[in-house]
């Protein structure tokens, strides 16, 4: 992959912010060519920088109510077992590596506290798991 210019960074900020900006919308505001748009994305498509075109929903209208952040560590040797389960559990929505104190972090989203309670309890089961921590999200910002 090469590296992403000034305008590669301004096209993935404007993406960002509105992933259903218009080609020509984008041209405008880089001050480039439509052409110039549409290659650098299939290009940025090309070269994975670009997995994908999403929505983001407003927190109140979330499919679940319930949300969190388990942090998690990881046994030596198994964390790639760990990853495996937390990404075909179905209320883990994302999962990430971290430094520091924690060796992974989940994002948990349940339909009520009891579901939630049995999601967690779920999770710290899976084998190689040492220690985790979890925080209920109560508002994003």
């Amino acid at each position: 992959m090469q590296t992403l210019d000034r305008i590669d960074q301004q096209l993935i900020s404007l993406l960002r912010s509105n992933s259903r900006l218009p080609v020509v919308d984008l041209a405008r505001k880089l001050r480039v060519s439509r052409a110039t748009v549409q290659n650098r994305m299939t290009r940025l498509e090309k070269e994975r920088v670009l997995l994908g075109y999403t929505i983001k929903l407003c927190a109140d209208v979330e499919e679940l109510p319930v949300r969190a952040l388990m942090s998690l560590v990881a046994e030596n040797k198994k964390e790639a077992i760990i990853i495996r389960s937390l990404r075909g559990h179905p209320n883990v929505r994302v999962v990430h590596h971290t430094a520091g104190r924690w060796d992974l972090i989940a994002e948990i989203s349940a339909d009520s506290l009891v579901s939630f309670n049995r999601i967690v309890g779920e999770l710290r089961l899976i084998d190689g798991v040492s220690a985790t921590e979890t925080s209920l999200l109560l508002d994003s910002l």
